[in-house]
């Protein structure tokens, strides 16, 4: 291992126990019903973030018709809840930048929630735009190590549209522009390289280290923030060691 755990590592290493959670049904179901309304189709093959979302629920096992009646909710063949997608901004320990992305059909409690799951483990919820400006849009893809040399692989991902390719220890780490993300996951899986994790997410632009009883605090808030049952995902600037992770 290179040593430190930033943040998408840690939240890619958890992935399997928010599974065990049953939590990640929930998000998976709400993501679906969004982007089907959002996307303005039901159909994966016009929708890219239809596609994502349910590649993703059937990764967890997800039930067909789980999936189905998610997405005619969506399109309105089906009654359902009317979630907004509302984006959080806030600070966790040692200044750590915080940004949470819900989705709720009420936003009250969703901010109340928020405010108390902060202040109770050390940090602030914060203006809007007060930390968003401190992350990239960006396509982030996880690989592992033996999935390909890594000038071979540098070679595929930059080709199909990646911008960077980053040695993490056991994993590579590949970043790309939102609009290339798409094409650079399929032709990773055109290779037969199925990647450990692949997601848009919000790169930080720089990192916080944190040590010792700091980074346990920020790690209880992550995980406080993650487990609420209207957060979709958390991201945040802070880099731990792998013995504090233990």
């Amino acid at each position: 291992m290179s040593g430190h755990s930033k943040w998408h590592t840690i939240k890619h290493k958890k992935g399997a126990l928010d599974a065990k959670r049953g939590k990640i049904f929930t998000k998976l179901i709400k993501e679906i019903t969004v982007a089907a309304r959002v996307g303005g189709s039901g159909n994966i093959d016009d929708n890219a973030r239809l596609r994502k979302a349910v590649t993703d629920a059937k990764g967890q096992n997800m039930p067909n018709d789980t999936i189905d009646r998610a997405i005619k909710r969506g399109t309105g063949e089906l009654e359902g809840v009317n979630y907004e997608e509302i984006t959080y901004e806030g600070y966790g320990i040692g200044g750590v930048a915080v940004l949470v992305e819900t989705m709720t059909d009420n936003r009250n409690r969703t901010v109340a929630e928020l405010r108390h799951l902060f202040s109770k483990n050390g940090g602030n919820l914060g203006e809007a735009g007060s930390v968003a400006w401190m992350f990239d849009k960006k396509g982030y893809i996880v690989v592992d190590k033996e999935a390909k040399p890594e000038d071979e692989l540098f070679e595929l991902v930059i080709e199909a549209g990646a911008d960077d390719l980053q040695d993490e220890g056991d994993v590579f780490e590949i970043y790309t522009a939102p609009e290339n993300f798409d094409a650079v996951e399929k032709a990773l899986k055109s290779s037969g390289i199925e990647p450990q994790a692949a997601e848009v997410s919000m790169i930080p632009q720089n990192y916080i280290k944190l040590e010792g009883t700091d980074a346990q605090k920020m790690l209880k808030l992550y995980d406080a923030i993650d487990d609420n049952d209207d957060v979709q995902k958390v991201y945040a600037n802070f880099d731990i060691d792998e013995s504090e992770m233990e």
